[in-house]
């Protein structure tokens, strides 16, 4: 079986629904998969080989070659929190279905990237991720009261499950980081899709 290495314009060709902003977001995700390290390489972490046929059925049904599962001997090693935000996100669904759960999946592995989490979706703006969580994670959206950076505010609500406070002080508002999580996302540095 060939690795698939279609990129976002083939993607998006190849997809049912191409302007909705799920279908954005899987595609951008699985476009992006060449610029996240090792294991998040791919086109979406954690989800095993049928789920991710009947996702690329659901939204690219055109697509020519299959997406492809981790590789790697069993299951990558818990080097970091994906786990923990995979587990936050699941949650969180505002309905259990298959495309809300691939879509924590999505999320999960986006936030393994450098990136603002909209950028690692390969998402338009800021506005489409936040759509996407108020619309699949309701009740995690309705938490992000001062519209906090999604994957910073991911990582305080991991913070928060733990008991720890991730501001230096006792309130965001006073938090000498307050800019850094809440000032405002461009597109400076972003990296083209096509």
């Amino acid at each position: 079986m060939t690795k698939c290495e279609a990129g976002y314009a083939e993607l998006i060709e190849a997809a049912r629904h191409p302007d909705h902003v799920v279908t954005l977001a899987f595609a951008g995700l699985i476009a992006l998969a060449p610029q996240r390290p090792s294991p998040y390489d791919v086109p979406i972490a954690a989800l095993d080989a049928v789920a991710l046929a009947a996702l690329r059925e659901r939204y690219f049904p055109d697509l020519q070659c299959p997406l492809q599962a981790y590789a790697g001997a069993g299951t990558p090693p818990p080097i970091d929190e994906f786990d923990d935000l995979l587990a936050l996100l699941l949650d969180h669904r505002t309905v259990r279905d298959d495309e809300s759960t691939w879509l924590a999946h999505a999320l999960a592995t986006a936030c393994m990237g450098a990136n603002h989490l909209w950028q690692d979706m390969g998402l338009p703006n800021r506005s489409a991720l936040s759509w996407l969580i108020k619309h699949h994670f309701a009740s995690l959206a309705e938490r992000n009261r001062g519209d906090m950076k999604w994957k910073k505010f991911f990582y305080r609500q991991l913070c928060e499950r733990e008991g720890l406070l991730l501001c230096k002080s006792p309130n965001c508002e006073s938090c000498t980081d307050y800019r850094v999580c809440f000032g405002p996302e461009d597109a400076r540095g972003f990296f083209s899709l096509q």
